[in-house]
């Protein structure tokens, strides 16, 4: 049964998955959603006894219901291949009791990778099926893990260019350098000077500008996006919430139907939200746990209804959420409203005039599968200190987060649920906070690459191809734009001016 996508603005748009991933964005500037929610078509016997290119092929030719089989397969054996350092893709570490669900075996050594690796296959085998003749020019903002991961993903991508901005004084600096190092003929990377929101906000405006959009087509180009806003993004994502529950069932972790709660760190919404379509598929899900840090604009909607983005942004240790504007909660929102595109239209009306929107009682009450919390600098920094202090075990900013978050849940809730954290990046890619929270009085005062090396020497690790390679790694892209100045920037790159 062929499965569609419509806009969350317009109950007349209808298109099959590969059109959904080819176009990004609808034209009204609404997300795609599935029209209805597939259940798993196999049981958890079969489940987990598949590795994780056979769970991912089961799970995404659900959703993706005009690939065939050709098609898909070999995506996803292009995808999660030897790029990953770990069989598993995905592994899990048992650790106090939690399982860390990690999503940062990747090329980029973070969660992105676990749908940026498959996103370019998809997308060209979309043009390819839809008979598209322009060239592909993928668009992205970046709060500091997809712009690497879209880079390394499509560089050298034949049919498409991409272009990434990101805020220049909001990313860590390994994260700087893996973007401003990246080759490939076809990769622009911008530094705005401006915040994480400013570098979205700016870029959906130029998938919404129909003036833009025409002067593209005479140029042979075509707008498409590898921001979580893409279907192509999503539907990979819900792949790996899948796969660890088979693997806890199969490690006898827990019994068969046994719930698990599960805790993502979010800044856009789109981890958590792949992890709520899992549960809709029927995965045993108790408790989806929304962690925020301390721009907990999240946080503040699950617990009273009402969205808020209009607030101080903060810089934090953990940049990947630094975010005010989460567009994955619109599918959310739209979902809960009962596809009701129209109220959808005035909630989102609303964010773009006012900044904030209300939910109904009614939406509120859909949305009792969540819990939310949000962790301070000072209760994250204390999640790796405690953390490494009593296992060895070594977390990141944002998957500290997570881990502070579900700490104080636990302790306030009583649930005893067995839980998963999504473990979102690698301790390499934030070495500095990493070592000054793990021990503040030696570290004090230390900063730059060289951390890389004594982080190997206090987790007992290696070091990470992604990170060890940025060391020597020549700058290849400098340039810079105030925000008013991104529509003119894609502009000049592409040739248009």
């Amino acid at each position: 049964m062929e499965l569609f996508y419509k806009s969350t603005r317009n109950e007349n748009v209808m298109l099959t998955a590969s059109e959904a991933i080819l176009k990004g964005l609808s034209d009204e500037g609404g997300l795609f959603v599935p029209d209805r929610i597939p259940i798993l078509p196999v049981g958890m016997e079969e489940l987990k006894e598949m590795d994780y290119r056979e769970t991912a092929y089961v799970v995404m030719k659900q959703f993706l219901t005009d690939f065939t089989e050709e098609e898909l397969k070999s995506c996803i054996k292009n995808a999660y291949d030897e790029k990953f350092d770990t069989e598993e893709i995905a592994p899990l570490a048992k650790v106090d009791e939690v399982y860390y669900l990690e999503l940062f075996h990747g090329a980029t050594i973070a969660f992105k990778d676990m749908a940026l690796s498959i996103l370019p296959h998809l997308l060209t085998t979309a043009a390819r099926k839809n008979n598209v003749k322009n060239e592909i020019v993928i668009l992205t903002a970046t709060s500091g893990d997809t712009g690497k991961a879209a880079l390394a993903g499509f560089a050298d991508v034949e049919g498409t260019k991409i272009i990434v901005f990101y805020p220049k004084d909001g990313v860590s600096e390994v994260q700087k350098l893996q973007m401003v190092t990246q080759k490939g003929d076809n990769t622009a990377v911008v530094a705005i000077h401006g915040n994480f929101d400013q570098a979205q906000s700016g870029v959906k405006a130029m998938f919404e500008d129909k003036e833009m959009k025409e002067k593209m087509e005479k140029a042979g180009y075509q707008f498409s996006s590898a921001n979580s806003i893409n279907v192509g993004r999503l539907v990979p994502q819900i792949v790996y919430y899948v796969y660890a529950y088979a693997k806890l069932l199969k490690n006898g972790e827990i019994q068969e139907g046994e719930k698990i709660n599960v805790v993502v760190p979010t800044g856009n919404f789109g981890n958590i939200l792949a992890a709520w379509f899992a549960g809709q598929m029927g995965i045993p899900i108790a408790k989806l746990i929304c962690a925020s840090n301390e721009n907990k604009v999240l946080f503040d909607f699950f617990d009273t209804g009402v969205y808020d983005r209009n607030r101080t942004f903060i810089l934090t240790e953990s940049p990947s959420m630094d975010i005010l504007i989460s567009s994955n909660l619109e599918r959310l929102i739209y979902l809960v409203s009962g596809r009701n595109t129209g109220k959808n239209r005035e909630l989102m009306e609303e964010l773009k005039e006012k900044g904030r929107y209300a939910i109904s009682d009614k939406m509120k009450a859909e949305l009792s599968g969540f819990a939310a919390g949000y962790a301070s600098e000072e209760e994250m920094r204390h999640a790796i200190h405690d953390t490494y202090r009593n296992t060895g075990y070594v977390l990141d900013p944002h998957t500290a987060v997570a881990s502070a978050v579900y700490k104080k849940y636990r302790k306030e809730s009583g649930d005893e649920t067995k839980t998963v954290i999504a473990s979102t990046a690698s301790p390499y890619k934030f070495a500095k906070s990493v070592l000054h929270a793990i021990d503040p009085d030696k570290y004090a005062g230390k900063s730059g690459l060289s951390l890389m090396d004594d982080l190997k020497e206090v987790s007992m690790t290696e070091i990470p191809k992604a990170a060890e390679e940025i060391r020597n790694a020549p700058i290849r892209h400098t340039a810079e734009c105030d925000v008013c100045d991104m529509k003119k920037t894609v502009e000049e790159i592409l040739g248009l001016r």
